[in-house]
């Protein structure tokens, strides 16, 4: 190719590969974020062995009328904002009485001026509640409201009252209150699992929880005992334990036993030359607590 010919193609060459340089080396434009209007919230609460998990957003009231106004009494809401709430139970519970395997569910709602039912239905995943079929419904659970003498600014779903066995779900907005009882099978679920492991011949055994848990729910007392005593034999002088013989004792009836267990216990508290001396005051005071008590 003649130079003549060349010199302009070389010249338009430079000059594309030079702006591809420059395009290439622009900052791209800052990944914007605003603030959600109803921020997303996540909840993880353990109720005995079972694992319950509710993701929602949380809307405000903001100067509105809430129930009977942006959320119209008989109309069923999302129970939130956005995506419908969504809430997981890693086992079977009773959700206001009745029974619902483990899974995911969308939480839906009902609100009312004197009852709300509160609903768990399997379609999990929903936008808002546009979608909702009843015909998809786990459970209802109809419910009284509370009525709050400081508002909640701010929409909240708690669980309080949080036992072994149960807890209450609550749905807090505006002056309302919306409590559902849960409930969980953790004997059934639990002493299954408890007396094959204790029957096994693992090394390891978990005599002390074993028996705590069933002297807690009223299960077999003479099994309690004799788990208590397995691992007192691992470590003699474990007052802590020793003082729990004694509950248990005191359950069967056998008050010397108990009062027996609880002198040991306090003895060899007293004696323990690494133990705090709050921890040393606190099994002194529980000790003669239940001695008093069997008197």
């Amino acid at each position: 190719m003649p130079s003549s010919l060349l010199r302009p193609l070389l010249t338009v060459f430079a000059g594309s590969v030079l702006a591809t340089g420059l395009f290439a080396q622009t900052p791209a434009a800052p990944k914007l974020e605003f603030p959600a209007a109803s921020p997303a919230a996540t909840l993880k609460q353990r109720v005995g062995i079972t694992d319950i998990e509710i993701t929602y957003s949380r809307p405000s009231m903001r100067g509105r009328k809430i129930f009977g106004g942006l959320e119209p009494y008989g109309a069923v809401w999302r129970t939130g904002a956005d995506n419908a709430t969504k809430i997981t139970f890693s086992t079977p519970v009773k959700f206001g009485g009745v029974d619902v395997p483990a899974g995911t569910y969308a939480l839906f709602s009902i609100p009312g001026e004197s009852e709300w039912t509160v609903i768990l239905n399997r379609v999990s995943g929903q936008w808002g509640s546009y979608g909702y079929d009843a015909a998809n419904d786990v459970a209802r659970a109809r419910v009284k409201p509370v009525a709050l003498a400081t508002p909640v600014e701010t929409f909240a779903i708690g669980i309080a009252d949080i036992g072994s066995n149960s807890a209450t779900l609550y749905l807090a907005w505006e002056n309302t209150r919306v409590p559902v009882k849960l409930e969980v099978d953790v004997v059934g679920m639990l002493v299954p699992q408890v007396e094959a492991v204790m029957a096994s011949s693992a090394e390891k055994k978990p005599y002390f929880s074993a028996a705590m848990f069933y002297y807690a729910n009223n299960l077999d007392l003479d099994k309690a005992l004799a788990w208590m005593d397995a691992g007192l034999a691992e470590q003699p002088k474990a007052y802590w334990m020793i003082y729990r013989k004694g509950l248990i004792l005191a359950k069967k009836g056998d008050k010397a036993g108990a009062i027996a267990a609880a002198k040991q216990s306090l003895a060899l508290a007293a004696s323990d030359p690494k133990a705090p001396p709050p921890l040393k005051e606190e099994y002194t005071r529980l000790n003669h607590a239940l001695i008093a008590s069997l008197q």
